[in-house]
């Protein structure tokens, strides 16, 4: 890290805070151009990366202040990135930024050691804000999401959230199942998730065929009791 990373909030002349160095990944080059675009007045977005081998060699390379981390990627997510740099980098920042507000995302995140979880709908202003609100330290939750993390270390400081069914479901199939359950069609769904309808029909069929059954409304029931909705 150098001696310009590890400075506090305000450049020499103290006055002005010094622009924070951030890094984003996610799978959609749509989303990630976006984000740059809009963060462009608050931070420099140094690098980005759409898979978790490229997170890991280039986040290594340009240590940024704070990572910028999707969830839900095809070849591991952020945990996986999490898991592989919280040790040899303990220097940089992680903030999940996710289309999934799901309890158990949300924990598995900040067990693996992201200082805070936003969803994305979130305002660039208030996004600019939480990157440094976790630069300097800070744990950020988008308002709904601190319920979840301080009610599982309230009750289960040391122990997993685990649903043998749920974990039958990959991380794909389990967004989809939760705005089905909220009552999205086919279409909203797949805009949601930047995915096709065709894609959301197969994931639908596999997680029927998973859980064994027959229609969206047995899985709506299953989900709320879950408290995935």
């Amino acid at each position: 890290m150098t001696d310009q990373q590890a400075t506090g909030a305000a450049d020499a002349g103290g006055d002005t805070p010094r622009r924070l160095r951030v890094f984003l990944v996610d799978d959609h080059a749509m989303f990630r151009a976006g984000v740059r675009a809009e963060l462009g007045a608050h931070v420099d977005v140094i690098g980005e990366a759409s898979t978790v081998a490229e997170a890991l060699t280039r986040i290594a390379a340009a240590e940024p202040d704070v990572v910028l981390l999707d969830v839900h990627m095809p070849d591991g997510g952020g945990r996986a990135v999490l898991e592989a740099l919280r040790r040899t980098h303990p220097q940089v920042r992680f903030l999940a930024l996710s289309v999934s507000d799901a309890a158990e995302d949300v924990i598995g995140l900040i067990r693996a050691g992201a200082r805070g979880y936003v969803t994305k709908t979130i305002s660039p202003d208030d996004l600019a804000a939480a990157i440094r609100r976790v630069a300097d330290g800070d744990a950020v939750f988008s308002p709904r999401l601190a319920g979840f993390v301080l009610d599982a270390f309230a009750a289960r400081p040391d122990t997993p959230v685990a649903d043998p069914e749920l974990d039958q479901l990959t991380n794909r199939e389990r967004e989809v199942l939760r705005l089905l359950a909220r009552g999205y069609a086919y279409k909203e769904i797949a805009k949601e998730l930047f995915i096709s309808i065709k894609t959301v029909e197969t994931h639908v069929s596999n997680v029927l065929r998973k859980l064994q059954m027959s229609n969206r409304y047995e899985l709506s029931r299953w989900a709320a009791d879950r408290r995935l909705v």
